[in-house]
């Protein structure tokens, strides 16, 4: 871990490129320092079939994060003055993931780590002197840098981003998440780069062991956002790509939303999103049941947030 702890001493990791000593206690946006940020480990059974399978994948939530989406659906971890936030060690995660593991779970996610790299890295490397070698699922939302990926193609089997946003309007006033189609773009082409076209799945309990899966939320009033975004995937990356297109979205309570933003989407909405999907020709992947907004509704204050 030597080897990478000094990319803390001045943070240049993601696209905010703060600059600060996160080892001498200074924040940056992200308001993270270099210790392990932790909202929650858990078994979730919610993901893309291939990611969850039978048994569920063991995700690790980090706290904070490094955009501020204003309609956040994990809004209760991803705040910096979350009081879930637990600031803990590594030894003590590396329990924690282990006596989930040893059930028989056999993937790990990453959960916002984009401001957690080095910590993600840490997490890894610990799990492998321990003789355990579990497939690694990296869930940002995309506002990543191309370079920090490149440090991950060791550590990394499944990169499963988030492409929100075609609009830089409505990335910088939503998500304050300045050039972010141009960013994510880039971050996926290196995914891309990694992993290609391919999901290698295990035949035998049907999860996935490599590849690249690209998830997109639709929002109400914003039909247009979303098909430009398949768009760009289509034409600057490839159609052969597995699309995750969730229609999931519902305006959190206790978060002032402007007024497009709250009401869940319509099926006309959704309808319109799936079709352009199939007009581009992308067949591999998954779409929701549009009653999906009703159940994925995590409450990070249980021990057992999706339960």
């Amino acid at each position: 871990m030597k080897h990478i702890k000094h990319l803390y001493d001045s943070c240049n990791l993601c696209p905010h490129e703060c600059g600060v000593n996160r080892n001498q206690g200074e924040l940056g946006i992200c308001r993270a320092t270099n210790q392990q940020h932790i909202a929650s480990i858990c078994i979730h059974r919610g993901e893309e079939p291939v990611i969850s399978g039978k048994k569920g994948i063991c995700n690790i939530f980090f706290s904070r994060c490094n955009l501020r989406c204003i309609y956040c659906q994990n809004h209760q971890i991803s705040s910096y003055v979350s009081p879930i936030e637990k600031i803990t060690t590594t030894d003590e995660i590396i329990k924690q993931i282990t006596n989930i593991l040893d059930t028989g779970i056999r993937i790990l996610g990453f959960v916002s780590p984009s401001h957690m790299v080095v910590q993600t890295i840490e997490i890894i490397e610990e799990l492998r002197k321990r003789g355990y070698h579990p497939i690694t699922v990296w869930n940002s939302n995309a506002y990543d840098k191309a370079e920090t990926l490149k440090l991950l193609e060791p550590y990394i089997d499944v990169f499963l981003p988030d492409f929100k946003y075609a609009d830089e309007t409505i990335a910088l006033i939503y998500s304050n998440a300045p050039y972010y189609p141009d960013i994510a773009l880039k971050a996926i082409k290196e995914m891309y780069y990694q992993k290609g076209n391919s999901l290698i799945i295990n035949e035998t309990d049907g999860i996935v062991e490599s590849g690249l899966i690209i998830r997109h939320l639709v929002l109400p009033y914003h039909v247009e956002n979303s098909i430009q975004v398949l768009k760009l995937i289509a034409n600057e990356i490839s159609n052969r790509i597995a699309i995750s297109l969730m229609s999931q979205y519902y305006p959190p309570e206790g978060l002032m939303l402007p007024h497009k933003l709250q009401r869940k989407i319509t099926p006309s909405e959704y309808e319109k999103v799936v079709n352009t999907l199939h007009e581009l020709g992308f067949d591999k992947g998954w779409i929701q049941e549009y009653e999906s907004n009703e159940f994925y509704r995590p409450d990070f204050k249980k021990s057992h947030p999706f339960e």
